[in-house]
């Protein structure tokens, strides 16, 4: 049985993925910071709930003794994340954007990527097929945003395209650091979530394709690649 826990999931793509990965007979924590919320997600999608802020030490640390206790880990899909918006839906550009809306972005979007895999690396080592799953954007491409003729490249906002470009890289040295697990980094696009405020085109159902995929990756599968359903992505 393959045991996977993934990060924000008590909404939104992480919870569909959630439910996706259950059909597909893994044992899932649904991690969230609100232990209601949470817990409720998990009686619904017939999970184990796990008490987990990205941005808080302790109880990424108290997450990852309760899933070594249960019997360990095999998957980590690190989904928790946030966008800032202003009033009417608008996101901070390069002219009005602050460096403590840049923080507040990393904090949750990239130290908490790197705090929850530093906490369940133990865990995962001493799995027969770790895999970890990094849920970044096709905004963290630079190829793209740089491209006048591509969609991205109008987008206005300067925090969260940057910290999924950090997320990417993280994903890149995780993956070198660790030839024996399968760790990469996934695009579920343009999504209808609480996270842009409902604007995207597409459904959580539909996004979570490319993490179910990635996150089931056999042992001689890729790694430290950046992909989203029709392949992969340029950095």
């Amino acid at each position: 049985m393959t045991t996977t826990l993934i990060t924000g999931a008590n909404k939104g793509i992480g919870h569909e993925t959630a439910r996706q990965l259950i059909a597909a007979g893994h044992t899932v924590y649904v991690g969230a910071r609100d232990a209601e919320r949470g817990r409720r997600a998990a009686e619904r999608l017939g999970a184990r709930f796990v008490l987990l802020d990205v941005t808080d030490d302790a109880t990424v640390e108290a997450a990852a003794k309760t899933v070594e206790a249960d019997g360990g880990l095999d998957v980590l899909i690190n989904n928790a994340g946030i966008e800032t918006r202003g009033d009417g839906n608008i996101v901070p550009t390069a002219a009005t954007v602050t460096a403590d809306q840049m923080r507040n972005t990393f904090e949750t979007n990239v130290f908490g990527v790197v705090r929850v895999t530093h906490a369940f690396l133990p865990l995962l080592q001493c799995s027969a097929a770790p895999v970890v799953v990094n849920i970044s954007s096709g905004l963290a491409s630079l190829t793209h945003l740089s491209d006048p003729d591509h969609p991205a490249h109008f987008y206005p906002g300067v925090a969260y395209p940057t910290s999924k470009t950090a997320v990417n890289m993280l994903t890149v040295q995780y993956a070198k650091a660790f030839p024996g697990m399968r760790i990469n980094a996934v695009e579920p696009g343009f999504t209808k979530t609480d996270l842009n405020g409902n604007t995207g085109t597409q459904t959580v159902e539909q996004a979570a394709e490319i993490i179910v995929r990635m996150a089931q990756v056999a042992p001689d599968g890729p790694s430290g690649g950046y992909f989203d359903i029709n392949g992969p992505l340029p950095w």
